[in-house]
């Protein structure tokens, strides 16, 4: 069994946890270091030709994950677009936006992913058929500043992220 050194969680489902995340670090980092994600962003349109409709990202299944690589220089950047997301998703009067704020976590990796800085968005439960394109929620709560919060959400990336729709197998607590 191999047991990795790391600073206590908590709880032992909290350890849990964080173990399985790092399983799923490591392997999704394998299989879409492969394979495209299936919702990767669309190259960017010659000039001169009509833009298309907003991309979205669902999760239909129970829930889902996303891991974010982040560059260490810009890592306040991103965390002054997630206080915006978080504020988005307050302020606004969708109900879906609310639901999805229940249920959405941002956690940020003690442990280095490679020269980089691992968020993870933990979505539990998803809302089904939601739109979680975190640039779409930002323009459409602040369109006035959404160039500005998008250009440092894009510029803060190092190799995009890892998008992974989850189904429940078993809830251990219950």
């Amino acid at each position: 069994m191999l047991r990795i050194a790391a600073p206590a969680v908590g709880s032992r489902p909290g350890r849990m946890a964080l173990g399985f995340l790092a399983g799923m670090v490591v392997s999704a980092t394998a299989v879409y270091a492969q394979q495209p994600a299936a919702h990767a962003q669309q190259p960017a349109q010659p000039a001169g030709q009509a833009q298309q409709a907003p991309q979205t990202r669902t999760f239909n299944g129970d829930g889902g994950m996303i891991l974010n690589f982040i560059k260490p220089d810009k890592t306040a950047d991103f965390e002054a677009v997630m206080a915006k997301l978080k504020e988005a998703l307050e302020k606004s009067e969708k109900p879906e936006r609310k639901q999805q704020a229940a249920g959405w976590k941002v956690f940020k990796s003690a442990d280095p992913a490679g020269a980089n800085v691992l968020y993870v968005f933990v979505i539990d439960p998803s809302v089904k058929g939601a739109d979680y394109q975190v640039s779409n929620i930002i323009a459409e709560a602040f369109p006035t500043e959404a160039n500005e919060l998008l250009k440092k959400y894009a510029e803060a990336y190092a190799q995009g992220m890892n998008i992974l729709n989850l189904s429940l197998l078993q809830n251990l607590g219950k």
